[in-house]
């Protein structure tokens, strides 16, 4: 028996799986509400997975393959879903993981966001990052950012993904979304171009490099709304990891501009809802001039405490957010706990609320 790619696709689809994975040895996998679910049938060989990866895989990207062992593209699957498809090469055999992208831009609000982050949304120049682990859902909380800037401000928003995930129609905004690889080289030249386009606002799929990460302050600084995304699970290691990107010589100065041209830092976590499906915990930091300078003067370990007490401008830490995710019956406590940044305070707080928790 061999597989075809549209019959996968449309038990992904019918399923609502996140994730299809196919991988030589074992029968296609889904992801279904956070489990990892085999389908009923033979496991894949080598010649199903290679067929498989050339009925989508664009010329362009079959030659990333051969010459890096892997690429990333996106993929229409009809009008029916859309997917950002990822080709790896294993012990020698093509291996794919397809991601499920939502078609319906979400609301702020449905994902959790409070009405205080709308605000930030409004401004005219900085950087506002989202971080977390790869499938955390900052490509989701990016795409409801840029849909809220696109429906109630005017100007010209630039995106630049790798590869496009959401697409954004032209609404209060012209919106101009660039692929890296299909229509420019790198994300730092695309920054760069794009500062010669009348941008007012430029969305950075993600800071991967040096030179990336310093087109974006730069751009940041000068005048314009940067949105970025880094692999961090807190606003304080997300500042620390920008910092460390940089030579020595310059760490002073990064600090000193990242005190006054970050706005925000969204870190976020998606857990197990009780009733299947998932939803994310945030922490929330919203730069003020008291984070500002614990920046510039290396103190970035204090940072956590000013969250906790700038509860009236948005600020949340992720274990109380993970807290109220339980007290409302969303989550479990075992999940809270594994997600917990604290996780020995996290269990006497569960604990003492009377919640009987795994054993470690």
């Amino acid at each position: 028996m061999s597989y075809e790619m549209n019959d996968l696709l449309e038990l992904v689809v019918d399923q609502k799986s996140s994730d299809l994975h196919l991988q030589v040895g074992v029968p296609p996998c889904l992801r279904l509400r956070g489990s990892m679910t085999p389908i009923d049938g033979p496991e894949l060989r080598p010649e199903d997975t290679e067929q498989l990866m050339l009925s989508i895989t664009p010329d362009n990207h079959i030659q990333n393959v051969k010459l890096n062992g892997g690429t990333d593209f996106g993929f229409a699957f009809g009008d029916k879903a859309r997917f950002r498809v990822s080709v790896l090469k294993a012990k020698g055999n093509y291996g794919m993981v397809l991601r499920q992208i939502p078609n319906q831009l979400f609301d702020l609000r449905a994902i959790g966001m409070p009405d205080k982050i709308k605000e930030l949304l409004y401004r005219q120049r900085g950087l506002f990052l989202v971080t977390g682990p790869t499938g955390s859902g900052k490509s989701t909380t990016l795409a409801s950012m840029m849909n809220y800037i696109n429906e109630n401000r005017d100007g010209h928003i630039i995106t630049i993904e790798d590869p496009i995930e959401y697409y954004h129609p032209h609404k209060k905004c012209v919106v101009t979304q660039r692929e890296v690889g299909s229509d420019v080289p790198s994300f730092a030249e695309a920054i760069k171009r794009a500062l010669r386009q009348d941008p007012d606002v430029i969305l950075v799929g993600e800071l991967r490099d040096l030179e990336t990460i310093e087109a974006a302050i730069s751009a940041a600084e000068t005048g314009h709304l940067v949105f970025g995304t880094l692999h961090t699970n807190s606003a304080a290691k997300t500042v620390d990891r920008i910092v460390d990107a940089f030579p020595a010589n310059m760490k002073e100065m990064i600090r000193m501009q990242l005190s006054t041209s970050i706005i925000a830092v969204i870190s976020q976590s998606l857990c197990k809802k009780k009733t299947g499906g998932r939803i994310a915990a945030y922490e929330i930091m919203v730069n003020t001039s008291s984070i500002g300078s614990l920046i510039r003067d290396n103190k970035t370990f204090r940072i956590p405490s000013d969250i906790q007490t700038g509860a009236n401008l948005g600020m949340i830490t992720l274990d109380t957010h993970l807290m109220s995710l339980v007290n409302r019956e969303l989550i479990d406590p075992d999940e809270a706990l594994e997600k917990a940044q604290d996780p020995v305070v996290m269990r006497e707080k569960l604990t003492t609320m009377g919640f009987k928790l795994r054993e470690l």
